[in-house]
């Protein structure tokens, strides 16, 4: 399996089809086939690779008719990737938008993000609307991406970062389909358990109404814990300056409103995100199947479009049950993204802290910190997420003498930042430009979701959730320093996506032959639902696809990339 074939579906759910040469053009007639899925079935042998447009488009199909691709090149994620290396992330990256450039034409804007439909899952991969190109064209655009990668900093990166990126879409669509187990009559009995009995009319639900009174109660007078303004309000009447209504500062407060308040905000937020009606919209026959999107941050990380599925609370996670005579295989990367920094920075002082499986950051206390963890992990994180002033800056002092590689390496990342450069992850995804917040509404990029966002119902566009401390303030800030902590995170954060990238697809491969199915992923975390019997095999593949990522996207380190697994059948057991 060595040839590469680009493939482009038809109407009547037939396909063109071509075999590929070197430089990207085709090598033999176009051949067209009346039904895509036999075309594809019967090549399977002698295609190593397929092309072509977007993998939302065609493999879906594929999965319901029980054909799986082992390879692909997706052009539309490779055209995002190569126009932001080129600087010029926003730009429509659509297939018709390359092939436009190409002849000097007008360039159609991209197709508008669709929303999930919760009622409808079977269709969340849909082709898109009006492709608006021809097979021909589709070839000239593959071959020109083909000289684009050719001419980028570093072409072999940069097209391992493609590679990898269109196996996560891979990935991405076979997750979708095998869908991770959810028992609702589990859920049920959590949200009984949590919010008490419904009443009529869909309005809050017993505990919620409890809790609300109570928080009037204390107040003296009638207020709805459901509007921050309003609580910041009362507070005020009350004497008490409150900024927000967030848990931290809410915390700060001697009222005895702040403790029913508190518990209100974190159960309404299970009622709203994952509550009976999202039970009804988002599980069927057994399988909550969320739409992920690979690459749905400027950094890499993923994020999902609906469902709420990177933000599944510790409780609701009582509800993802294997099935009869199965398990779940969970494993959580170790200290990913300080391990990255030490292959990045190739520093070898950090690279023998993070050459071994134990905990790192009890290895560097042990080095800089007089045995204390707490401290080394704040002084490492902080030198990633950019806290550089206080206590910080005394933290930064000390990794700089022991780890001087490592911190030079994010603070010309920062620096550059502030410069209004540009700057690449290890495989060359770039940082968008520097511009105002308005320029990246206007150019539809997702910006990343700091740790502990609400973001609403849990029915939209979901962002990561980070480590703690995590400091993601979108790619676009004009303020100089606000931008250099982002740059200074980005080649870390970024590098940890690619790295992840890899894992995936290395433990796709490794579990290819098995009944073993991956079901969830999100940053550095990831769930195989398997039989029983071969669970320990999983977790074998796992810690192994960790290594090999490591051993690919940085070349030969004594960087370590270790798991810890767990498994149990249910997804609350794993921590």
């Amino acid at each position: 399996m060595t040839g590469r074939w680009a493939l482009a579906p038809t109407e009547g759910g037939g396909a063109l089809l071509a075999p590929l040469g070197d430089d990207g053009r085709a090598a033999g007639p176009v051949l067209r086939e009346s039904d895509l899925v036999t075309a594809v079935r019967a090549r399977l042998p002698e295609v190593g690779r397929w092309v072509w447009r977007s993998t939302t488009e065609v493999y879906p199909r594929l999965l319901a008719a029980g054909v799986r691709i082992e390879r692909c090149y997706d052009i539309e994620v490779a055209e995002l990737l190569l126009l932001g290396h080129e600087g010029r992330l926003g730009e429509p990256r659509s297939a018709a938008a390359a092939w436009a450039r190409l002849r000097n034409a007008p360039v159609p804007p991209d197709p508008p993000a669709r929303s999930a439909e919760p009622g409808s899952q079977s269709s969340l991969f849909e082709p898109h609307a009006g492709a608006g190109i021809p097979f021909e064209g589709l070839l000239d655009v593959y071959a020109e991406q083909q000289r684009r990668h050719t001419a980028a900093e570093h072409p072999g990166r940069m097209r391992l970062l493609t590679a990898s990126e269109s196996a996560g879409m891979l990935v991405a669509a076979e997750m979708h389909r095998a869908g991770l187990p959810w028992r609702a009559d589990v859920h049920r009995e959590v949200l009984h358990e949590l919010l008490g009995e419904r009443y009529a009319g869909g309005g809050e639900p017993r505990r919620l109404a409890e809790l609300a009174d109570e928080v009037s109660e204390a107040f003296g007078w009638r207020v709805r814990p459901d509007l921050p303004a309003e609580v910041v309000r009362a507070f005020a009447r009350a004497g008490v300056k409150v900024r927000s209504t967030r848990r931290w500062e809410l915390e700060e407060i001697d009222h005895p409103a702040v403790k029913p308040l508190i518990e209100y905000k974190k159960l309404y937020r299970i009622w709203t995100a994952h509550g009976w009606s999202w039970l009804q919209d988002w599980v069927r026959e057994g399988r909550f199947r969320p739409e992920y999107q690979p690459g749905g941050t400027v950094t890499g990380r993923w994020t999902t479009n609906g469902g709420g599925a990177l933000q599944i609370p510790r409780v609701i996670r009582r509800a993802v049950v294997a099935d009869e005579g199965w398990r779940l295989v969970v494993a959580d990367a170790d200290q990913m993204e300080p391990r990255v920094l030490a292959a990045i920075s190739r520093d070898p002082g950090l690279m023998e802290v993070a050459g071994h499986d134990g905990d790192l950051y009890t290895a560097l206390s042990d080095r800089a910190f007089s045995g204390d963890r707490a401290h080394a992990k704040v002084a490492l994180l902080g030198a990633v997420y950019g806290q550089t002033s206080g206590d910080g800056l005394k933290n930064l002092a000390a990794l700089r003498r022991r780890f001087p590689l490592a911190v030079a390496y994010v603070d010309e990342a920062a620096r550059a930042g502030e410069e209004g450069r540009l700057v690449r992850t290890w495989l060359g995804r770039t940082s968008p430009r520097a511009a105002g917040a308005e320029d990246a509404d206007e150019a539809g990029i997702p910006q990343e979701i700091p740790m502990g966002t609400e973001s609403g119902t849990g029915r939209g566009t979901d962002g990561t959730a980070g480590a703690g401390g995590e400091f993601t303030p979108g790619y676009a800030s004009s303020n100089g320093r606000a931008r250099g902590r982002f740059t200074r995170n980005f080649v870390v954060q970024g590098s940890a996506a690619e790295w992840a990238l890899l894992m995936l697809a290395a433990l796709r491969r490794a579990t290819a032959d098995m009944r073993a199915e991956l079901v969830f992923f999100q940053h550095d975390e990831v769930i195989v639902h398997c039989p029983q019997e071969e669970s320990a095999q999983v977790a074998n593949a796992i810690r192994a696809a960790g290594e090999l990522a490591g051993r690919i996207a940085f070349g030969e380190t004594p960087v370590r990339f270790p798991f810890t697994t767990a498994t149990v059948e249910r997804y609350s057991d794993a921590k």
